[in-house]
């Protein structure tokens, strides 16, 4: 690596940009505690959910009964098409959860390994 005198005010400048550009670690924490208390309300909600699903199923009349009108049908149909768009992004929100511990942990991973110069950017 070469070193090179830069003026203090040009150096104050670019530091003052790379801190713009990227957050603190103490803020990242917070991002990440944040998205997982999300996590687990969306994991509550989801228990609610099944729970009244459950609930509709054994409530439901019997199969005897004559045909459902177009207006239940169609209600149903979008409980169903809800109940599916739920499950996807329910989904996609576990994967990214997936995804931050693992950066954590290679975070982590990297610090215990004293790797020195190495320091990541949050």
């Amino acid at each position: 690596m070469m070193r090179v005198l830069v003026p203090a005010r040009l150096r104050k400048a670019v530091r003052t940009w790379f801190d713009s550009r990227y957050i603190s670690i103490s803020d990242h924490r917070q991002d990440i505690r944040d998205a997982l208390w999300e996590v687990q309300t969306l994991r509550r909600e989801m228990a609610t959910l099944q729970s009244e699903v459950e609930r509709l199923r054994n409530a439901r009349p019997p199969a005897s009964s004559p045909g459902i009108g177009k207006a239940d049908k169609a209600r149903l149909d979008d409980a169903h098409r809800l109940a599916q768009e739920t499950a996807k992004a329910l989904d996609g929100v576990l994967q990214n959860e997936v995804l931050v511990w693992q950066a954590i942990d290679d975070l982590r991973a990297g610090r215990a390994s004293g790797q020195p110069g190495e320091q990541p950017c949050a």
